[in-house]
């Protein structure tokens, strides 16, 4: 069984190494009668995802030979938006393996950055996160999920609510693949064992959730939905002994509740959140959380006007 592979010291030092290219986010209340839900504003990164953090430390990290014929990664959009960003600040070449349901505002974002996208079905694109390879493509690759250095970089979230809340009870975590979660787990496990730390999935793609259930890793009927920046087919078989070791379980909510905090989010603190971002704040809402401080990570707010609108016209 596969250990964790980054302790507290590869946070900390994540941290050191990252300090110059992201923001220090704040973690402020939900403005919703006397909530003791506080949240932690990744959304407000250059890119609008905490991915910066990750992809962030695993380029640092890289030697120049490694990275002399430019990198790539495996994304949704906002894995890609962070490679590609940091690509650009350092003027190397980036390319991005996206899914082809992918949403506009996010492939548009990567092209303003630089990077160039090769669009494949969902299927495709999930086999170059279990073979961590693309045919024709020989950059430097970032795995936007299990890669040590990436979680190591998302970890440093986790430094951030400890400071901030030092007496937070529970921590929710969207769910995509486990990096963010299990970066987030690895430093609170350390320095506060006594807070939970949840994932965050929503129905019709909560694989991790089945996987518990199951005892292992088990393919479910992936749908893509307006939340498309967590949810897969299965959980990634690397992941899965650290995830079930680092998190507390899975709390899965419904398109209609993710949909509604979205709408919290925005009419409450001015706070524009994707779909994914929401996911833990819909939890929290929900009462699945439990009672006590809990700090809600709004991993991004990359959600296209569209959809956003008609969330607010509850269309969605």
């Amino acid at each position: 069984m596969m250990t964790n592979p980054i302790s507290l010291a590869d946070v900390r030092a994540a941290r050191e190494r990252i300090a110059d290219s992201v923001i220090r986010t704040p973690l402020v209340r939900l403005n919703v009668d006397d909530s003791e839900i506080f949240l932690k504003l990744e959304n407000l990164q250059p890119i609008g995802s905490f991915k910066l953090r990750g992809a962030g430390n695993a380029i640092a990290l890289a030697n120049p030979q490694q990275l002399a014929k430019g990198v790539y990664t495996a994304s949704a959009g906002n894995m890609a938006q962070g490679v590609a960003w940091h690509a650009r600040r350092l003027g190397i070449p980036c390319t991005v393996v996206a899914p082809d349901h992918a949403p506009e505002t996010k492939l548009a974002a990567i092209a303003r950055l630089g990077g160039k996208v090769i669009k494949v079905p969902f299927a495709d694109w999930w086999q170059v996160l279990v073979t961590r390879q693309y045919p024709g493509l020989d950059g430097f690759f970032i795995h936007p999920v299990s890669d040590p250095a990436v979680m190591a970089g998302n970890g440093t979230i986790g430094l951030e609510i400890l400071e901030d809340l030092p007496d937070v009870d529970t921590i929710l975590v969207p769910y995509g693949g486990g990096g963010l979660s299990c970066g987030i787990a690895t430093a609170v496990r350390a320095l506060k064992p006594a807070t939970k730390v949840f994932a965050c999935e929503v129905e019709m793609s909560a694989a991790f959730a089945a996987a518990l259930a199951a005892g292992k890793p088990t393919k479910i009927d992936y749908k893509a939905s307006f939340v498309d920046g967590i949810g897969s087919g299965s959980v990634l078989e690397e992941m899965w002994p650290i995830a079930k070791s680092l998190l507390d379980g899975s709390l899965v909510m419904s398109l209609a509740d993710v949909a509604e905090a979205v709408r919290t989010l925005a009419e409450r603190n001015r706070v524009i959140a994707e779909g994914a971002g929401a996911t833990p704040v819909a939890a929290a809402l929900g009462g699945k959380a439990g009672k006590g401080r809990i700090a809600c990570v709004v991993s991004g707010g990359n959600i296209d006007f569209e959809k956003l609108v008609r969330i607010f016209r509850r269309e969605l």
